[in-house]
């Protein structure tokens, strides 16, 4: 069906075709023909987080901002769907064109900029999605005027407001689209908004009657030095997860191709290689206790293998979604199937 329709999604801009294919998605699901659209994998248990994921492969962050569309997404066979980023008040992101396919290199490139409907109206569409095939992630960042030293008042605010709701929360630090915001990985101010954030999760936890686990985000532009300190740190203080990695300002692989000069993040096939390294690294620098997600240029099935690997837990699409389709998320799903069944787990299987 994707095959089909990835033509016509292509003819358009890349932000209208992003908007038409959640919208053609959610009709799909109401209607009862999301079959058509994709066939929902075998479930493939996955703890993780101490939660109970129906199989490891989740949708990444950015996709559905405002959580419009939960249940279509979970039913297209994911075992987790993280919405977001969103933000304490509503904010129109950047100024439109803001994204861009570069489709030989199978990538995109967005400058977004946190665009949502803020976290109340987020909230209400969580309040009333059904949420019965999967785990709900929900990803909170600071609105674009808000200054670094006040971020974690924004932070606070969205933590507060959708813990009751959310199955995990993620900390997005790592957007290179918001002005700033990655500054807030050095290693004092990632220390003091963790530690922040961290005292107001277990303050909630006995308010809510439920500890929900909060990951970080983080960029794949790190240096080495720069990933020991996030190491130290989020060990340190004991964060329950982190998610490797977010967008790359680098233009590795692209180079020459239409669009690759445009401000903001790539994400895609070329984004893979470093981010696994990113991944690698942060897994020899955090106890084995803190679980790693794999997000970064999966377009196959033996990409997701490669990044558990590489140390990763859980994996994320979403790039993968544009180039590939629904058929994606089964494919990942039987890629780690085998490579659980394998006589090595170091080993990973053909796709």
């Amino acid at each position: 069906m994707y095959g089909l329709a990835r033509p016509l999604l292509f003819a358009l801009d890349a932000e209208r075709a992003h908007g038409l294919g959640l919208a053609s998605l959610e009709a799909a699901y109401r209607s009862g023909l999301n079959p058509l659209v994709g066939a929902a994998p075998k479930p493939l248990p996955t703890k993780a987080l101490g939660l109970a994921f129906p199989n490891p492969v989740g949708l990444a962050a950015g996709l559905d901002k405002n959580g419009a569309h939960i249940d279509a997404l979970l039913a297209l066979g994911f075992g987790f769907v993280e919405v977001g980023t969103v933000t304490p008040r509503p904010q129109p992101g950047n100024p439109k064109p803001r994204m861009f396919r570069l489709p030989r290199q199978e990538a995109v490139i967005n400058r977004l900029g946190f665009n949502n409907d803020g976290v109340d109206a987020l909230v209400r569409n969580v309040e009333r999605a059904r949420r019965r095939n999967g785990l709900l992630g929900i990803n909170i960042g600071r609105n674009k005027d808000t200054p670094n030293e006040s971020a974690e008042d924004d932070y606070l605010h969205c933590l507060r407001k959708v813990y009751p709701l959310a199955d995990y929360v993620t900390v997005n630090i790592s957007s290179p689209n918001t002005a700033g915001l990655r500054e807030l990985q050095e290693e004092q101010a990632l220390r003091r908004l963790v530690s922040v954030l961290r005292e107001a999760q277990e303050a909630l936890a006995g308010v809510h009657g439920k500890r929900v686990p909060m990951l970080v985000k983080i960029a794949p532009d790190l240096s080495e030095s720069d990933i020991d300190a996030a190491g130290r740190v989020l060990g340190d203080l004991q964060v329950d997860g982190v998610i490797a990695t977010n967008t790359t300002i680098a233009r590795e692989g692209v180079e020459g191709a239409r669009h690759a000069e445009e401000v903001g993040g790539l994400s895609g096939a070329p984004l893979m290689a470093k981010s696994t390294s990113v991944l690698r690294m942060l897994r020899t620098r955090l106890p084995e206790a803190i679980p790693l997600v794999g997000v970064g240029g999966i377009l196959h099935g033996a990409d997701a293998a490669t990044k558990q690997a590489a140390g990763a837990t859980l994996v994320q699409l979403y790039t993968g979604l544009v180039y590939r389709g629904p058929a994606l998320v089964g494919e990942c799903v039987e890629a780690l199937r085998r490579r659980k069944e394998a006589p090595s787990r170091g080993t990973i299987p053909p796709v």
